[in-house]
């Protein structure tokens, strides 16, 4: 196990966790929905492939509707 930043908060995830794992366990749906690594925009479709690093700042955003 190892330890990330997710929205702000330490988690504990898999070594071999990659963002699609991250984004499934927090979320129900992925419409709408972007990530960040450590600033960086990881494209939807790259989440499957792109592992996770010790301590990586992962912020997944929902996109809301209203006005």
């Amino acid at each position: 196990m190892m330890q990330i930043w997710l929205n702000g908060t330490p988690v504990s995830i898999r070594d071999d966790a990659t963002v699609q794992d991250v984004v499934e366990s927090l979320l129900a749906s992925t419409k709408g929905v972007a990530v960040s690594v450590n600033r960086d925009v990881v494209p939807r479709s790259s989440w499957p492939t792109t592992s996770l690093p010790e301590g990586a700042h992962v912020e997944v955003l929902a996109a809301a509707a209203g006005g």
